[in-house]
């Protein structure tokens, strides 16, 4: 891989990991267009860690109150303290993907996968759209980060699993799980950031530790070094606009966005001009 086609997959994935359009079809349509090899699922998996490093360096004092708080709770027995609770449903919330992600594991390893196919990823982008679309028209998120808990992170860790199919969007669909249980949206965000850190860094570090064992030669890892920093960097700056955004905007500009991309993958698709 060139080192220009790193710098542009890792924007993209610093662009799409966050927003509600997924940043596995992005990584896989994006170089298709371009005229550039499918990067695979593997170097996906590893720039998703710079993703995953920015989320923890925007969200860091609040992730060391919340194990901070989580720790004095245990100590005093207080189990219905909310950093507790939310740390828990943060964990539970990461078993279904984890789990499903074990049990297809071969199936989404491979890069040639029919679910990995332009119809599969063009008709997941449309009916998450339509999906978010419903969610975001319910008239009721009034809860905010404080009063989710444990049943909050199993239902959008449900959510969640969902993203394994490309197209779907781990963002996209943890977001509408979260406004359909009443969460505002930009605690909604926030709790979808936080849920994706164990899930996202599992996989990108399995996949980097796979990638090590069969022998990652010197321009291989400069590519990942490359597309992770950018993604790091990009990834940082999306969700600090990203949250400010939703505390004005609704979601309906994605829902369109998803509807057109998933409308033009299928006719690009079926026109063979991309494959």
């Amino acid at each position: 891989m060139k080192t220009l086609e790193a710098i542009v997959l890792g924007i993209v994935q610093g662009l799409s990991e966050f927003l509600p359009i997924s940043s596995s079809a992005h990584l896989r349509i994006v170089p298709s267009l371009l005229g550039w090899s499918d990067p695979g699922t593997a170097f996906s998996a590893v720039i998703q860690l710079g993703s995953t490093l920015a989320v923890i360096t925007f969200f860091a004092q609040d992730l060391l109150g919340m194990l901070k708080g989580s720790f004095t709770a245990l100590k005093s027995h207080d189990y219905m303290n909310h950093d507790l609770r939310l740390l828990i449903g943060i964990m539970i919330g990461t078993i279904p993907i984890c789990l499903l992600g074990l049990l297809f594991r071969h199936l989404l390893e491979q890069d040639q996968s029919p679910i990995r196919s332009l119809n599969v990823i063009g008709c997941a982008s449309i009916v998450m759209g339509l999906l978010l679309f419903f969610a975001e028209q319910q008239d009721k998120q009034s809860r905010d980060l404080s009063q989710t808990g444990i049943l909050d992170g199993l239902l959008v860790g449900l959510g969640q699993a969902l993203a394994l199919i490309p197209g779907c969007s781990r963002s996209g669909s943890t977001l509408t799980a979260a406004l359909l249980l009443g969460i505002k949206r930009s605690d909604a965000a926030k709790f979808s950031f936080l849920l994706g850190i164990p899930a996202i860094s599992l996989s990108g570090l399995l996949e980097l530790k796979k990638l090590i064992d069969d022998g990652l030669n010197n321009e291989g890892a400069s590519a990942l070094i490359i597309g992770f920093l950018v993604s790091t960097i990009v990834s940082y700056l999306v969700i600090a606009w990203f949250i400010k955004f939703l505390q004005f905007h609704s979601l309906k500009v994605f829902v369109i966005y998803r509807l057109i991309f998933g409308a033009l993958i299928l006719i690009l698709s079926r026109l063979s001009i991309i494959k």
